[in-house]
């Protein structure tokens, strides 16, 4: 181990003597003598430390040890400068001691104890430590949250608010462990955003879990991870809503079977502004009232009711009785899907948070830069986004 070592003091030094014999013989032959020694030292006990005595910018996730050698450890203790005692384990056999929790940032640590070693001798254990001082500690947010149901279309999205350089090595810490197999990829849409999608939709009914052990990491540029970041969440059934523009219908298919199919109207094709595009969307929000503006288009705060947002460049499929007139005819809307009052609410209330939304006949594709993108992307598209 390449680490610090505290010695005890000399070791015993054991001497034999030989006796003397003294040979004679005839015939005026001369006699010698012969002697020798056997010396023996007993092993120093020592300890090793890990991080070494005196060191600076230990990362606070680091193994924080210490391990004896020829001897035995005892009342061992690790402080901070606020003389906080680390929770620490000693081996039953008392040949090593570690923490058992993260370290804090920017904080000194002190060791002490005792080293016995086998003759009962002992040795004082002392040494210090000094743990990274970030430029900032960076927060990040996991979603889907615990305890959720969601759709086949949703991504593990882990959001950061600064960027992340090292990229590279907080990809290769983030784990997703599921009920059933899974083919799937972490993207990175942006240096303060990561994703993780199957390469189809998710099996219905899939149980997921996910780790992100963020706290230490190192990201880059002096920024650092605040927290470890877990969540557990369930897949719900398989609905798909399928948005035809040029049909003016919207149809809802549920575990394979159609469930409804209601009359629509979608953006006007004369605008490239206003028009439906195609692409696959994901229900990002569910709100019973939603307040539209587009002061371009002349109306603020205007009140649409059953709002399901698809998009964050401005798509919901709401009611929109106003427009009575050309839902199942034409395409009349500034973009969104527009149902009946009664069609609405009963989308509204089969609705899941990611939910995929599959935009067909409009003959013109949504660019990949508005949340939740991650399905503009093909499956290549996606991969190529990694940072491994």
């Amino acid at each position: 181990m390449n680490g610090s070592r505290v010695r005890s003091p000399g070791g015993a030094l054991v001497a034999v003597l030989a006796a003397l014999a003294l040979v004679s013989g005839c015939s005026g032959a001369s006699g010698g003598t012969g002697g020798g020694t056997d010396g023996q030292r007993g092993a120093e006990p020592s300890v090793s430390f890990e991080p070494d005595k005196g060191a600076g910018g230990v990362n606070p996730k680091d193994p924080i040890k210490l391990v004896a050698e020829n001897g035995t450890l005892r009342e061992v203790s690790l402080t901070n400068d606020e003389n906080e005692r680390v929770e620490g384990e000693l081996a039953e056999d008392g040949s090593s001691w570690r923490a058992t929790e993260p370290l804090g940032y920017d904080t000194a640590y002190e060791w002490s104890g005792e080293l016995v070693g086998s003759s009962g001798e002992t040795t004082p254990v002392s040494g210090d430590f000094h743990t990274v001082a970030p430029e900032r500690v960076v927060r990040a947010t996991i979603n889907p949250i615990d305890d959720k149901t969601v759709g086949i279309a949703m991504p593990i999205s882990i959001k950061f608010d600064a960027p992340v350089e090292n990229k590279a090595e907080v990809q290769r810490l983030l784990e997703v462990d599921t009920s059933e197999p899974v083919e799937g990829a972490w993207a990175w849409l942006n240096d303060r955003q990561v994703d993780w999608r199957p390469k189809e939709y998710w099996p219905a009914h899939t149980e997921v879990s996910v780790d992100a052990p963020l706290y230490g990491v190192d990201y880059g540029a002096g920024k650092y991870g605040k927290a470890d970041l877990t969540t557990k969440f369930d897949i719900g059934r398989a609905q798909v809503v399928k948005a035809e523009v040029d049909r003016h219908r919207l149809r809802v298919i549920r575990d394979g079977e159609q469930v409804a199919s209601y009359p629509a109207s979608y953006g006007k094709p004369s605008n490239p502004d206003l028009h439906t595009h195609e692409g696959t969307y994901t229900v990002m929000a569910k709100h019973p009232v939603e307040i539209m503006d587009n002061p371009k288009y002349g109306y603020t705060d205007v009140k649409k009711k059953w709002a399901v947002r698809i998009s964050n460049h401005g798509e919901f499929i709401h009611e929109n009785e106003q427009n009575r007139a050309n839902i199942g005819v034409r395409n009349t809307s500034h973009g969104c899907v527009n149902l009946t009052n009664a069609d609405a609410k009963e989308y509204f209330d089969s609705a899941l948070i990611g939910d995929p939304v599959e935009v067909t006949g409009s003959g013109t594709q949504m660019p990949p830069r508005y949340a939740v993108y991650d399905w503009m992307l093909s499956w290549q598209q996606w991969q190529q986004k990694s940072a491994l």
